[in-house]
């Protein structure tokens, strides 16, 4: 049952996995069908976003929830009649706006401790899915941002602040910064572009029509649910080609309304030029010839 469980699951890596974190273990998730996929692989996934417990207000008002039960309890304490809890919701919203990063120095001391030495693991930030290590007690990120294509010394990133400001490592983690930073950041820019497009991508691909898994046999054999899978593929490349085709028409339509006026002048000329000659048809029709 896992393993079709995550079979299902398998071609929403292309678009991305929807995961919901709680706010007191770097390890702790609200159990969902994507989880599955680590689970079935031992692929340990982490993340950095808790609560400080030696802060009592923060702790009380978070609770035992995960991020979207968090979102609608500050919502329904909006709401409420109750101070207390009106403040509690307040106590709430300030956490999420002051942790936008999602990354708390509490939890990164949690990660730096859970993740053994030498391990491979997954950490989830911001909708992202980082490879992670850690190496001689210091954690590091994949580096995997457009704005690196160029780089090629440039493997691994440390992560030791909630900030973003990391040490750029070679793959044998020496230090190495980036030769080129203006390519860099222009890389980062059109990474940020490429993530709204995914984003845009992803919610698509939850309104488009997927296949229904429960529907599908027990005993399908492993060429049959392949061939399933490609028909279904085939199927989204062509709607996408679909969409291109319609948008590149639209630019020609749009490029081609841009002169109107050129037009219409145009078919105005000629017109004047067809109303001459039949004036001369006419009358040569009218007209009688003396030899």
């Amino acid at each position: 049952q896992n393993m079709s469980d995550a079979m299902a699951i398998l071609h929403k890596l292309q678009t991305g996995l929807d995961v919901n974190v709680k706010f007191t273990g770097v390890r702790v998730f609200e159990y969902t069908p994507e989880c599955i996929v680590f689970d079935l692989l031992d692929i340990p996934l982490y993340h950095g976003w808790l609560v400080d417990p030696q802060v009592a207000d923060i702790v009380k008002a978070v609770g035992n929830c995960s991020y979207n039960q968090l979102v609608e309890k500050i919502i329904s304490c909006k709401q409420s009649d109750n101070s207390e809890l009106v403040s509690e919701g307040f106590v709430a919203e300030q956490f999420l706006n002051n942790t936008a990063t999602q990354l708390t120095y509490h939890g990164l001391c949690e990660l730096t401790s859970a993740v053994q030495e030498g391990e491979l693991c997954v950490f989830f930030r911001n909708n992202h899915f980082s490879t992670m290590t850690k190496y001689k007690g210091q954690l590091y990120l994949l580096v995997t941002d457009q704005g690196f294509l160029t780089e090629e010394k440039v493997v691994w990133e440390s992560l030791h602040n909630v900030d973003g400001d990391g040490n750029f490592c070679d793959s044998e983690f020496h230090l190495r910064p980036p030769s080129d930073p203006e390519t860099v950041y222009r890389g980062q820019q059109d990474q940020i572009d490429q993530d709204y497009l995914m984003a845009l991508s992803l919610q698509q691909e939850q309104q488009n029509q997927e296949i229904n898994w429960e529907q599908i046999p027990e005993g399908i054999s492993d060429l049959e649910l392949a061939k399933k899978l490609q028909e279904e593929e085939d199927r989204r490349a062509s709607q996408y080609y679909q969409e291109q085709e319609q948008a590149a028409a639209q630019v020609q339509q749009v490029q081609g309304a841009a002169s109107p006026a050129s037009g219409r002048q145009s078919g105005s000329n000629e017109r004047k030029r067809k109303e001459p000659r039949e004036k001369e048809r006419e009358k040569e029709k009218n007209s009688c010839v003396l030899l």
